[in-house]
């Protein structure tokens, strides 16, 4: 079995898979002040309670926008599986189907890349893939696998978390469509802003990249598919009819993807 490890800026995501298919996961909170120790007691009695053991996990492979919390977990990856982790990163970017602009290289988020390998693996033709996250990544890529360009914004939680933090009198809310835009209480008022705003954002973000990079590359915008992953799509899925396809586990395939392609 191969464990996959997600480190985004908010939660670390473990899956385990057998061939294609993810058989477990676990979630812990991204915390650079845990040790690789601690990281791996807990990760070894979640796979417990789950009933696996490390004895049937041959390969790792590490995903992390969280610089600090790398390094640890290739050593929890090593402890668990006794061998050394494929790292998503620049050394194994010339093997991937896709292509990242050179200015990018160094900086573009392994999350993204992931998102990227999986969607155009998957579909095989231009796309935009929608990840709600910490932050929200738009992008765009066309019908050779070239990552055209990417779109970031304060995720959705992102957003409300630093209203509620740098205001006096307006509370902590729950992610969800108001009954219209004419909120009239403050919990109206600011769903209204934070969820109806996104969705206008999100949708007018969408237009805007299938026209740039029809503008390009000459793809006809109408053939760009839209893919949303990431746990807070819920959100908007209710409310929109822009996305075609809804992965939740789009990244951690992207990861199992990857690691088939570098093994």
């Amino acid at each position: 079995m191969l464990l996959a490890v997600d480190i985004g800026n908010t939660n670390v995501v473990c899956a385990l898979f057998e061939k294609d298919e993810v058989v477990c996961q676990w979630r812990m909170y991204s915390d650079v002040k845990r040790t690789s120790d601690e990281y791996a007691t807990t990760l070894s009695m979640m796979m417990k309670d789950s009933g696996y053991s490390a004895d049937a996990i041959d390969s790792a492979i590490v995903s992390s926008v969280v610089p600090l919390l790398t390094g640890p977990w290739i050593s929890v990856t090593e402890r668990i599986t006794g061998h050394k982790p494929i790292i998503v990163g620049s050394s194994v970017y010339d093997k991937l189907p896709i292509k990242i602009p050179a200015v990018s290289v160094n900086e573009i988020g392994t999350d993204i890349v992931c998102n990227a390998v999986q969607a155009y693996t998957s579909l095989k033709k231009a796309c935009i893939v929608v990840d709600f996250g910490t932050a929200l990544t738009l992008t765009a890529i066309d019908n050779d696998g070239n990552i055209i360009g990417v779109s970031i914004a304060p995720g959705l939680r992102t957003a409300v978390n630093s209203l509620f933090n740098n205001t006096a009198q307006v509370p902590s809310v729950p992610l969800e469509a108001p009954p219209d835009s004419l909120g009239t209480n403050t919990i109206h008022s600011v769903q209204s802003g934070i969820v109806l705003g996104y969705k206008g954002l999100v949708e007018y973000l969408i237009s805007c990249m299938k026209k740039d990079t029809a503008a390009k590359t000459g793809i006809n915008p109408d053939d760009m598919q839209v893919l949303a992953t990431g746990g807070l799509n819920s959100v908007l899925k209710p409310i929109t009819s822009v996305f075609q396809t809804v992965d939740k586990l789009l990244t951690l395939k992207g990861l199992n993807t990857i690691a088939n392609i570098c093994r």
